[in-house]
């Protein structure tokens, strides 16, 4: 998989940018990263690193996951290949051996998201919506809540919107899921009478 073929998000990240009336300077600063590379990235001269896209997400007040989805638009019935583009990931200390690969693709109402190799345990999450981890290989530790979880390959944790979470691998090859409601969408809870 080729750094060629992952998505260019440059364009929603500028749309983002734009829409919130930021300068590039500005939004280079929060995410600690150069005015000349972000300019490449929303040009598509350069594709970031998943942890350089959470930085940029982060100076934008979204997530990777919906400037991801913005990259494509939305198909009404899409396959993806296990061999289509992974993104690496990078955590508090660099480079990692770990990948994130939409499964997903466009501005959908759902988002899924295949992980396999190291995950920032540093990293937590809060998503507006509810989302599931799956481990389809490997084990997984889970801190969801304030409670600590240790999922097993077939296990499942279900994750209530705006509950503060985060995850790492346990073992080597260990590859998670993660499928949720996507953050543009407005869940609403209606009684069944």
């Amino acid at each position: 998989m080729s750094e060629a073929d992952t998505p260019l998000v440059g364009p929603g990240i500028r749309r983002r940018r734009r829409a919130l009336e930021m300068t590039l300077a500005e939004v280079a600063r929060r995410a600690g990263l150069s005015v000349p590379f972000l300019s490449q990235i929303e040009n598509g001269r350069s594709r970031p690193s998943m942890g350089s896209l959470q930085r940029i997400a982060d100076a934008l007040d979204t997530s990777a996951v919906q400037l991801l989805s913005t990259a494509e638009a939305p198909r009404p019935v899409d396959v993806v290949r296990r061999t289509s583009a992974a993104v690496r990931e990078t955590g508090a200390e660099g480079e990692s051996d770990g990948r994130m690969r939409p499964l997903v693709r466009g501005h959908q109402r759902l988002h899924a998201l295949e992980f396999t190799g190291a995950h920032d345990w540093g990293r937590e999450f809060r998503h507006r919506n509810d989302e599931i981890l799956y481990v389809a290989d490997g084990s997984a530790e889970v801190e969801a809540d304030g409670n600590f979880y240790r999922l097993e390959r077939g296990d499942t944790l279900y994750c209530a919107g705006g509950l503060v979470h985060r995850w790492r691998p346990i073992e080597p090859d260990t590859r998670v899921l993660v499928v949720g409601i996507a953050d543009h969408v407005q869940a609403t809870d209606e009684q069944v009478g």
